[in-house]
């Protein structure tokens, strides 16, 4: 047999084999169900255009920070206002995508779903001031709380905890005006860049400060007031998960910790359940936690044990 002759078979018996492949992952995926395959006949979103449109946020709140090309007073208004008319026709493209994924209509009679990406896009934008000045305060408690950090622009171009927060706090809005499945991606997109894992359902107040960052966890029903710090590989987690008369977990319902003003949680740290962390409370590093604390305590691996801060005490 020639060498010609050889490859034409080779190719004959790969198309097969490839044909083969194709009907048994068709043959997969009907297992998920009908429902699974209506999806498919939909406008499904897509990972890397909702990335892009997250990118285009950051230059949009920080021109100059994020984007490419260098700006210039002149025309830094007219590159933002150009970006955000962009960004707005993009995400709510998106946000209809995502509430056609959760509709049992059929995506192209579904007035309900483009009603919706219409109504929730344009709040976002005009939430964007009030992200804005959050996301300030949150700069500047990682400049003023991080002895390493040279200048608030620093932690614009570097911190993964800034990046994250940022990613979080667009996420939270458009959880809020009830958007499906997009706010979950974008945290999500930012977790894999950052390590830090923040659910778009968490309540996160202002001056919010993760250090370094890396493994931290905050669950979908968290609550975390003004001034918090928290260090690396903390988790913020539920203790356990109420089941449904199915034996599903029931979805919603409060199982992550409430942490008040001005709190810091050590490296490590893993509390759980529904509990409080009093005002001005530090938990040390590596403190496994089930119950809430008073405000002012201290809270070490010793024993554990409990201590109200003497004068100039640290941890």
């Amino acid at each position: 047999m020639n060498t010609d002759q050889s490859c034409i078979e080779e190719e004959f018996v790969a198309g097969n084999d490839l044909a083969a492949v194709v009907d048994q992952l068709n043959g997969q995926s009907e297992v998920l169900g009908r429902e699974y395959q209506n999806k498919l006949e939909q406008s499904l979103p897509v990972s890397e255009v909702v990335a892009e449109i997250v990118s285009e946020f950051k230059f949009v709140l920080f021109p100059g920070f994020y984007g490419k090309g260098d700006l210039s007073p002149t025309n830094a208004r007219f590159q933002v206002s150009y970006t955000l008319n962009r960004v707005l026709i993009a995400l709510q493209d998106q946000i209809r995508r995502g509430h056609c994924f959760m509709c049992n209509e059929e995506a192209i009679k579904c007035k309900k779903c483009e009603h919706e990406a219409v109504r929730s896009s344009r709040a976002l934008i005009l939430k964007l001031p009030a992200i804005k000045k959050l996301l300030i305060s949150d700069i500047y408690a990682a400049y003023n709380g991080d002895p390493a950090a040279r200048s608030p622009g620093e932690v614009i171009f570097s911190y993964p905890g800034f990046n994250a927060i940022l990613s979080y706090r667009l996420a939270h809005e458009l959880y809020k005006l009830d958007v499906p499945i997009i706010p979950r991606m974008i945290t999500e997109q930012a977790h894999s860049q950052t390590g830090i894992d923040i659910h778009p359902g968490a309540t996160i107040g202002g001056s919010f400060f993760i250090d370094h960052g890396t493994g931290v966890v905050i669950g979908e029903t968290s609550v975390v007031g003004n001034k918090v710090s928290l260090y690396q590989g903390v988790t913020l987690g539920a203790k356990n998960f109420p089941l449904d008369q199915n034996n599903h977990p029931q979805k919603g319902l409060p199982r992550h910790p409430i942490i008040e003003d001005d709190v810091i949680i050590y490296s490590g740290a893993t509390l759980l359940g529904r509990i409080t962390i009093g005002k001005g409370s530090v938990i040390g590093g590596n403190v496994w936690l089930t119950h809430s604390v008073s405000p002012g305590m201290k809270i070490t691996q010793n024993k554990p044990r409990q201590e109200y801060y003497a004068a100039g005490a640290g941890i």
